[in-house]
């Protein structure tokens, strides 16, 4: 069943059932997301993909509500900037972006400044690094929901991690605060593929950003000492 709606002052006609970010993109209208991802199951936390629909008080995330006949949306209203530029200078005053591109392309075209809340507090965590595949640095862990979401029911089965504490002190973590190898976890590597902001990252990633060599990465990797190909002395 086909129906009909406005939006940004455009009439279109989609499937029924459909969201209404999903409206918007076959129709070539862009609405930015954050947390919604095409492999995860959509949750609405982020709320940047915000629209205002006439006739309702809030503003509606377009990553869940479906378009309905009638329905009159706008994209891109003064209010819906508004709450959006503010979105992004709330994470920007709590959380470290600098391994989230979009996001800072999003800051970019909002006008959003990263100082505007220069009172708030800055989310810091210790990088973890227990396993030899990924590293988790949660002080650029905005709490999208995607990498639990992976790891449970929307692709691995695993349930190797999930929400932890309330309220500000909410973060990812493992059951009983468990190094990644004591879990469930089969390092699949899924949750890190699905990560926004580098929160998740690349072990080789990691360490060749820290300075290391692809031949010091290398030893890591084996547990073993090199042996020199031209004088066939062993080395660090």
């Amino acid at each position: 069943m086909t129906i009909t709606f406005s939006m940004d002052g455009k009439e279109i006609s989609v499937e029924q059932g459909l969201t209404l970010l999903d409206a918007a993109r076959e129709n070539g209208t862009d609405i930015p997301t954050i947390c919604f991802h095409e492999a995860t199951t959509s949750n609405a936390l982020c709320r940047i993909c915000v629209v205002e629909v006439e006739g309702m008080r809030l503003l509606q995330p377009a990553c869940i509500v479906q378009a309905a006949e009638g329905m009159k949306v706008q994209t891109r209203s003064e209010r819906v900037v508004r709450a959006r530029k503010t979105i992004l200078e709330m994470l920007a005053s709590t959380l470290d972006l600098s391994d989230a591109p979009e996001i800072l392309t999003l800051m970019d075209q909002y006008g959003a400044k990263a100082d505007r809340f220069p009172e708030a507090e800055r989310r810091e965590s210790a990088v973890k690094d227990d396993n030899p595949m990924y590293i988790r640095d949660y002080s650029k862990c905005l709490l999208c929901w995607r990498c639990v979401q992976v790891c449970a029911d929307d692709a691995q089965y695993t349930f190797a991690i999930n929400f932890e504490g309330r309220g500000y002190e909410t973060q990812i973590g493992t059951f009983f605060d468990h190094a990644i190898p004591e879990t469930t976890c089969v390092l699949c590597g899924q949750c890190v593929g699905v990560c926004p902001t580098g929160a998740l990252k690349p072990k080789r990633e990691y360490l060749l950003e820290q300075g290391l060599s692809p031949q010091e990465i290398s030893v890591m990797n084996t547990g073993r000492k090199r042996r020199s190909k031209v004088t066939g002395q062993k080395s660090e």
